[in-house]
């Protein structure tokens, strides 16, 4: 049976750690990052493309561990209710779904132009932007993160939040590593992988919206 997010939040320590770690992996997983990754190591020698990889995930496994436990302090320091930053987070993953949705039809009726490709970028600069902000580290991914941390009233509960964060960093970093090799597969899986999760993620940020206009 699906548990949605918000209410899998409220009753965390009731849940099995593997329905933890698949809303996260929906909101913070590889599946969203292989094209973007792509087209930022595009032309990039086997060495670059390895340091945007490793330096991506670790930009990204601090800010979301540091936005995490700093989002929790900032709600308690400044009153926000949770409900208010889970209907935030379900409004901001509503339209980005939507709308990455609607791009995949827009981009297969326009006809692409050719690219002129100057020399590859800096790995770090890449590496922090795009590829950590905004594509790994997403607003609803870290509204996630800090309501599970804000939910999780136990230093065990909070260090399996950051344990399952850090694990999918790692997912993260393995397939952009091995992106390169099974791009002909990947090539022909993503479309149809992107096509299901851009609308499990539009229904997610609804059914998050709703939850928190219930309480």
């Amino acid at each position: 049976r699906a548990v949605t997010w918000l209410n899998f939040a409220f009753r965390l320590r009731q849940f099995p750690l593997g329905q933890v770690f698949t809303m996260l992996f929906l909101m913070l997983g590889p599946f969203k990052i292989v094209g973007p990754f792509f087209q930022v190591t595009k032309g990039a020698d086997a060495r670059l493309t390895r340091q945007i990889a490793v330096w991506a995930t670790i930009i990204s496994a601090l800010a979301l561990l540091i936005a995490g436990f700093l989002g929790e302090y900032f709600l308690s320091s400044y009153g926000i209710p949770l409900p208010v930053l889970a209907l935030s987070g379900g409004i901001i993953l509503f339209l980005v779904a939507l709308r990455n949705i609607l791009v995949q039809f827009e981009a297969a009726a326009e006809p692409h132009a050719d690219e002129v490709k100057g020399p590859p970028p800096a790995a770090m600069k890449v590496a922090m932007s795009p590829m950590a902000f905004p594509t790994i580290v997403t607003p609803y991914g870290i509204a996630a993160v800090v309501v599970l941390v804000a939910f999780s009233q136990t230093l065990e509960g909070r260090l399996t939040i950051g344990a399952v964060v850090v694990a999918i960093m790692v997912l993260n970093l393995i397939v952009m590593l091995v992106a390169r090799r099974l791009q002909a597969v990947l090539g022909f899986a993503l479309p149809i992988f992107g096509a299901v999760l851009g609308v499990i993620q539009v229904a997610l940020g609804l059914q998050i919206i709703n939850n928190a206009l219930r309480m």
